[in-house]
């Protein structure tokens, strides 16, 4: 079972640690690479919203800023 987090930002991030320990991946947003990275026993945690703030565009985590 791992952990994703979903959208979260400075105090949120460090609010959710405190709660679910570090997350095993950490998606900006929720796109179909959550929906394909995540099993069905693991624990989706979003910073705000829910399931239905779903993008229909990918994020492209690996690129750099």
């Amino acid at each position: 079972m791992a952990v994703h987090f979903v959208g979260f930002k400075s105090e949120e991030y460090i609010s959710a640690v405190r709660v679910w320990g570090l997350p095993d991946m950490i998606h900006r947003v929720y796109d179909r690479r959550v929906i394909a990275e995540a099993a069905d026993d693991d624990i989706v945690v979003f910073a705000r919203g829910s399931e239905d703030k779903y993008s229909q565009y990918v994020f492209d985590d690996s690129a750099r800023m």
